[in-house]
């Protein structure tokens, strides 16, 4: 599904999402083919190589286009971790769509056949105990390397301790086409 084409809309959806609700114009009607159909999406903004937010849904249950725009304007503005984005930092704030395949639920006998399911820099991961749930993209292996700790950190992420374990720990994996704005210079210098 590595589509250029369909990457340049979703990003150009993304950009203009967010810049409208900053009051710019936008570059008007963009189409693709699979804009209408299902999609899960996250929306990661990145500002001077760190990361400005960052939202998704991990279930195709709206059009691509909806969620791509939902999930931007949710990033750069409601993203709990982050200050609501500012007009002054837009043009220097990149934008990276991920498309999400369906969740693919693992099985396994206990902590150490988990991991060694796990693959790096490939599998999306999502864990879930009663409440509690968290989900890091594939990309997140680029700031982890290895499957403890990257394990570590989504146990945290969800509110729990590293060192927790319990059987009824679920554990699912997706992957990802993404595009970055970096990828496209036409888009490097739009508002």
């Amino acid at each position: 599904m590595n589509d250029p084409e369909l990457g340049r809309a979703l990003l150009r959806i993304a950009r203009d999402a967010i810049g409208a609700q900053l009051g710019f114009a936008g570059d008007g009607a963009v189409l693709h083919e699979a804009l209408e159909r299902p999609g899960a999406t996250f929306v990661t903004l990145m500002k001077n190589g760190e990361l400005r937010g960052c939202i998704g849904t991990l279930a195709a249950v709206r059009p691509l286009r909806a969620d791509v725009e939902t999930n931007a304007v949710a990033a750069a503005f409601r993203d709990p971790r982050f200050l609501p984005l500012r007009e002054v930092e837009f043009q220097a704030t990149s934008v990276e769509v991920s498309v999400l395949s369906a969740s693919e639920p693992l099985a396994f006998d206990d902590e150490a056949h988990l991991l060694a399911q796990l693959r790096p820099g490939v599998d999306g991961v999502t864990l879930e105990y009663g409440r509690r749930r968290a989900t890091f993209l594939p990309q997140v292996w680029d700031t982890f390397g290895e499957p403890r700790g990257f394990l570590e950190a989504l146990k945290h992420k969800a509110g729990l301790p590293a060192g927790f374990w319990h059987q009824r720990v679920n554990v699912s994996r997706y992957s990802v086409t993404k595009w970055k704005q970096t990828e496209f210079p036409s888009l490097q210098a739009t508002v």
